[in-house]
């Protein structure tokens, strides 16, 4: 059953603009970022959809350029850390084999989080899937676009109101009859249009934003930094949307659902199975990501890692249409879904996720916590938050007899930050804000002796709140 989703307090209107005074620093696959471990490389990975090769490739990039390990993004997307200077170039020709950069201009705005559960399971709901690659190839042949900043998000969601939750800038929600409604921000209305017409939709409507802060001048990089007085409006999309030839009528008010994140939820049954794994905080090694490019297309396609195009034809959004066998689905909570896992045969592959340290089941000790990169890779950072994560989740699990899986505690999610800019926290909804300071911690705004921490997030797991400061972030 579908809930109402809140409204989150940092995609409300401003009465005071944002204003920016330099040009959008967010990283790319070619706008590489200098970080205190090496240089640091971000590959969009539109709706999170890959196919087999495409993965394989991009472990090869972490091995040959990298620290060797691949990192999930609250945006679907993937990072390569720990890349040597000058290999850029190298890096580029790689991705681009592999149909990943389809147009280097572009490679940074390509920001489209969809339902990855989409065509697998709810078979009543719209498939989603192919209006990512569509909006992605409109993206990358629109030279208006290219003006967005990198963080500027599209979700396209299949009617239940996952992706949708995550604060985007422009909203395609699934509906019934082969319709599709468009949000601009977390506007309370909406516009409706033919399902078909929706990506084209969606992309007139970051065109709108940008003119809106080009007429601004306020350089805001998302629909909720524009001022009021230029604030976007539902009906001058629809007026913009048939004046485009694309019939879009106003919805002045939409119950707009709310479904939470996909969790692990076991083995299933059969050969082929979808899967839903999660990495302990969205960290992989090649070889844990390679062992899934084999689960996921049946022990075929992981060695075949020298570059070539994708099976999509280049766009680099997976084979998406069939939900076939070697794909890859990165969701904006940093668990992968593999559409038609291997699970017993040709490969046992519930068994090897397990062994290699991967959660697989429902309710582990991993599920909603995550952390920024925190020391020694971010010079900003005050803690190792990573080892400091594990250590709290070592602790809830001490006394957990061989053989069984430790419990997860449940409730909201946590996010550990070793800063106050809290990068990489959740959206959309409540969950715990665990801050490094000088001293140690502070969580919900109050500090926390260390020996007392472990119980301390679990007690704030199950009463979750958001600090003022952190919805500002």
């Amino acid at each position: 059953m579908l809930a109402a989703m809140p409204t989150p307090p940092s995609a409300t209107a401003r009465d005071e603009p944002v204003i920016r005074d330099r040009g959008d620093a967010c990283p790319g696959a070619l706008r590489l970022h200098a970080a205190d471990d090496g240089y640091l490389a971000r590959v969009r990975i539109p709706g999170g959809l890959l196919t087999a090769r495409q993965a394989s490739v991009l472990a090869l990039a972490a091995d040959r350029f990298g620290d060797g390990h691949l990192e999930l993004t609250s945006r679907g997307n993937v990072q390569l850390r720990g890349l040597a200077e000058g290999c850029g170039g190298g890096l580029a020709e790689l991705l681009d084999g592999a149909g990943l950069l389809p147009a280097p201009g572009h490679e940074r705005v390509r920001n489209i989080v969809a339902t990855p559960l989409s065509g697998i399971l709810s078979p009543e709901r719209p498939h989603v899937t192919p209006w990512v690659g569509e909006l992605d190839r409109l993206l990358c042949a629109s030279t208006r676009a290219a003006a967005l900043s990198g963080r500027f998000l599209f979700a396209i969601d299949d009617g239940r109101g996952d992706v949708a939750a995550l604060d985007p800038d422009v909203t395609v929600l699934g509906g019934p009859r082969g319709r599709a409604l468009v949000r601009l921000g977390a506007a309370p209305d909406a516009v409706e249009v033919d399902a078909p017409d929706a990506p084209r939709a969606a992309l007139l409507a970051a065109e709108y934003f940008l003119d809106s802060a080009d007429a601004a001048g306020t350089r805001a990089w998302r629909v909720s930094e524009l001022p009021a007085v230029h604030a976007l409006e539902a009906a001058e999309l629809a007026a913009r949307l048939g004046a485009a030839g694309i019939a879009a009528d106003l919805v002045p008010e939409v119950a707009w659902p709310y479904a939470p994140p996909p969790k692990p939820w076991g083995a299933g049954t059969g050969d082929r199975t979808p899967l839903c794994v999660l990495p302990p905080l969205g960290r992989l090694t090649a070889d844990q990501w390679r062992l899934l490019v084999r689960v996921a297309g049946g022990g075929e396609g992981a060695e075949d890692a020298d570059g070539g195009t994708g099976a999509d034809g280049g766009t680099g959004t997976g084979t998406g249409a069939d939900g076939g066998d070697g794909e890859l689905r990165i969701t904006p909570w940093r668990s992968i879904v593999l559409p038609r896992a291997s699970t017993r045969r040709p490969v046992d592959g519930y068994a090897q996720l397990v062994a290699a340290g991967l959660s697989v089941a429902p309710d582990g000790p991993w599920e909603s916590v995550t952390a920024c990169t925190g020391r020694p890779g971010c010079a900003k950072a005050l803690s190792d938050v990573r080892a400091d994560a594990r250590a709290v989740v070592d602790a809830d699990g001490a006394g957990v007899a061989d053989g069984e899986a430790p419990a997860g505690p449940g409730g909201a999610p946590v996010h550990w930050s070793g800063c106050e800019r809290r990068c990489g926290h959740p959206r959309g909804a409540a969950w715990v804000d665990l801050v490094a300071t000088p001293g140690g911690y502070r969580l919900d705004g109050r500090p926390v002796p260390s020996h007392e921490l472990a119980q301390a997030v679990a007690d704030a797991r199950s009463q979750p709140r958001v600090s003022e400061d952190a919805v500002k972030k």
